[in-house]
């Protein structure tokens, strides 16, 4: 998983009453029917039904900055069958764990733009560990089932810490970068003098799953992985659909034909581009604030399998 971003979330309250609006029924009148006032009973949300919850944009890592106007995105809690699924991770595996964190997202999310059904692929790498610990809060709201890790703070006291998303702080774009942002491109075009006009932005879903593939296929055919590709392509390709292993190709080969000049602004751009939360928590502890590493007690699995069962056992 990529280096991670911070705005305090709320996430929206329960389903709200889905007849709230609707009018008390009235006497049969064999007149004309007037079908405007049934319009606001067929318009309710489905998702209220289905259990989804909406996630304003700008409480993500992103802020939505990268996702066309008009997305929304939407959230519910994670099924038993999904969980199970999940628990199957093979943690030495980091491919099966990308894998099982996306399965996830695939399962739980919604993302529409402009009403039009999106793919969870087109959400960024960024904003995905914030996603993931949402869709724990909302299937695991006990008290008892906190996910948490120990911590010794400076006088050698050891605590326990919540991993929540409160605790989290997160990467920013620098300010220098700021008059670059295009708002109807939703992406960083950024002037040069020597290399004309860059586009980069933050690496959706998509791509990095594109990216993994291809990592895959390299490793099992015992081919060379340049990874400095790897470290700047994700951040200059803006669509994964129709993306393929030939592009990687013809990318790579491309950048074996540029300057040192033009590699390292263009690498020092991409590491710039980092929205997402960062690896260690930020959290007051007594009277001082520390740094918490995140390091899950029983592995990534423990995300979604509950650490503490004392509470069920007799």
């Amino acid at each position: 998983m990529s280096e991670s971003n911070q705005e305090d979330v709320k996430l929206d309250d329960a389903y709200k009453n889905i007849v709230e609006n609707q009018e008390s029924p009235k006497p049969v009148d064999l007149g004309s029917v007037n079908m405007d006032k049934y319009k606001q009973s067929e318009a309710q949300e489905a998702d209220i039904v289905l259990g989804y919850h909406s996630i304003p944009l700008n409480t993500i890592p992103s802020a939505g900055m990268f996702y066309a106007t008009g997305t929304e995105l939407h959230i519910r809690s994670a099924k038993v069958a999904e969980v199970r699924h999940f628990s199957t991770m093979d943690e030495n595996n980091i491919l099966d764990v990308d894998e099982k964190l996306n399965s996830i997202l695939e399962a739980c999310t919604r993302v529409t733009s402009n009403k039009k059904r999106m793919s969870y692929k087109d959400l960024l790498e960024e904003d995905r560990f914030f996603l993931i610990l949402s869709i724990r809060d909302l299937t695991f709201p006990e008290p008892e089932s906190q996910l948490t890790v120990d911590h010794t703070d400076k006088k050698g006291e050891t605590h326990k810490v919540e991993v929540s998303k409160d605790n989290f702080t997160y990467f920013k774009v620098p300010e220098t970068l700021d008059k670059y942002y295009d708002s109807s491109e939703r992406t960083f075009l950024i002037e040069t003098k020597s290399f004309g006009t860059l586009q980069l932005a933050p690496p959706t879903i998509g791509i990095m799953q594109r990216m993994t593939s291809y990592i895959k296929d390299r490793q099992e055919k015992n081919l060379k992985i340049d990874q400095s590709v790897l470290q700047i392509m994700p951040y200059m390709v803006s669509e994964w659909r129709g993306f393929t292993d030939k592009d990687i190709f013809k990318f790579e080969m491309e950048m074996n034909s540029w300057s040192n000049k033009k590699y390292s602004l263009i690498y020092k751009l991409a590491e710039q581009m980092k929205v997402g939360i960062k690896p260690d928590m930020n959290v007051r502890i007594g009277d001082e604030w520390e740094d918490v590493p995140v390091g899950f007690r029983d592995g990534i699995k423990s995300i979604f399998i509950v650490q503490d069962i004392a509470g069920e056992l007799l």
